[in-house]
């Protein structure tokens, strides 16, 4: 911009310094024949949005419908029944004096501060996990079964519990092990550096999930040559993405769901679809999802997603500081706890975290739907195929409720709803009904 400005100035002063003779006499200026016609007038259809998202939405049985909106508005309630059963869990441990004995079991065992925290830490994680057990297996189990969305035995659900208990242990043991070693060195500053450490914790789970953590619970293959693969890893060159093969993922051993994912950072790339979409879906509804994940890894949302979070989480641990220390100050007797490096606190903080998140369910939602949002239309425009995208809504409506209220959906949804998911769609179709593709392709509802 700098040179073009000095090369206008430049040009404008020149002009300036011109001799007068060369502009004495002025030319005239050339002509040419223009001919003159009338545009073709623009096409005038009768595509309605709402009406064809009216009539995706009427292929869905009212019993099938009334199921799912039954099961997802539970999960309202089970918000609620998790948050108080964890804060009477805390009490007991609290007031009963459990949390202080599990400290001096670990004062017990060692000295030095550094590992009396781990011991105690991994106390706590199995106590909990056995008194949310009973919970845990009516939410993971009983209640997926119930509305005919597992495929699990009740062998195969605990064994899978449990491994993803070792990985919380040993997760959550280091993790809170770091924190609280902060917490001894940096003392009323704690939360800033508590803060840290469980970024740096989220980012790394992040980056070995795809290659460690995912495969303790489905193996994932290869897809074979054909069609799709060759259209699924074409989509992906031409939208940037470092991926250089498609995986098939064995979920239909679990649930009756379908999905996909685009996952991984710094060169663990991958790109998989479950076996239910692969069964159940058509190539273009494939390409839709697929499109949609793309669209998250070219946004890089879970980069954004880290820094929105990392907000978020910084706030929290300055709101369980000043609690934490309010409450301390009001019951630490009682508890044997009155100091946030003293690991006998810790069911308090956890208490406070669960409370904020809690209350924050909106916002956390929010951020999520927001990029869900983004991905979806970044998918329309990759695969454009709303037809194929709008039925795949229909899918995900098998159990997210399909036509919650506005408030509703700010609340309680970290992904568009069905309805809103199809009307995108279908506007989307009707500012391109005039594109040779859209022309040649299938003709929505009305």
């Amino acid at each position: 911009m700098r040179f073009k400005v000095l090369f206008l100035l430049a040009a404008f002063l020149f002009g300036m310094a011109a001799p007068a003779s060369a502009q004495a006499v002025p030319l005239r200026a050339p002509t040419s024949h223009i001919e003159v016609g009338t545009l073709p007038p623009a096409g005038v259809s009768s595509f309605d949005p709402v009406k064809a998202t009216d009539a995706y939405l009427a292929q869905v049985p009212a019993a099938k419908r009334a199921k799912t909106d039954a099961y997802f508005e539970g999960g309202y309630v089970l918000q609620v029944v998790d948050l108080i059963y964890g804060l009477v869990i805390a009490g007991v441990l609290l007031w009963g004096k459990f949390s202080s004995r599990m400290r001096e079991f670990a004062e017990g065992v060692t000295r030095h501060r550094f590992w009396q925290a781990p011991i105690y830490i991994a106390q706590y994680v199995v106590v909990t996990t056995v008194l949310m057990l009973p919970l845990a297996v009516y939410e993971g189990f009983f209640r997926e079964h119930k509305y005919g969305l597992s495929n699990q035995t009740l062998g195969q659900w605990a064994g899978e519990f449990g491994i993803g208990f070792v990985i919380q242990l040993i997760g959550m043991t280091v993790l809170l092990t770091l924190i609280y070693a902060a917490a001894r060195a940096a003392r009323r500053a704690w939360w800033i550096w508590g803060a840290g450490i469980t970024i740096a914790g989220m980012v790394f789970m992040m980056l070995i999930a795809p290659i460690v953590v995912e495969p303790l619970f489905n193996k994932y293959t290869p897809l074979p040559d054909s069609g799709m693969k060759n259209a699924i890893l074409s989509m992906a060159r031409a939208n940037g993405i470092p991926a250089k093969n498609v995986y098939v993922v064995d979920a239909s051993k679990q649930t009756k769901k379908v999905s996909a994912n685009v996952a991984g950072l710094f060169g663990t790339t991958r790109i998989a679809l479950n076996d239910n979409l692969l069964n159940r879906g058509t190539p273009s509804e494939v390409l839709s999802v697929l499109g949609h994940e793309m669209g998250h890894y070219v946004m890089n949302h879970v980069g954004n997603f880290v820094v929105w979070m990392g907000l978020l989480i910084l706030f929290g641990f300055w709101f369980v500081d000043k609690a934490f220390y309010g409450l301390a100050g009001i019951f630490g007797g009682n508890w044997d706890a009155r100091s946030i490096d003293d690991p006998a606190g810790l069911p308090a903080v956890m208490a406070l975290i669960s409370v904020f998140f809690f209350f924050a369910t909106p916002v956390t939602n929010t951020m999520i739907r927001t990029q869900e949002i983004e991905a979806d239309i970044y998918g329309l425009n990759a695969v454009r195929q709303p037809d194929a995208f709008a039925k795949v809504a229909l899918m995900a409506g098998e159990y997210r409720k399909l036509e919650p209220g506005k408030l509703e959906e700010t609340v309680f949804f970290d992904h568009p709803s069905g309805r809103n998911r199809i009307l995108m769609a279908m506007r989307w179709k009707a500012e391109h009904l005039n594109d040779p593709d859209i022309m040649a392709g299938p003709i929505s509802p009305q």
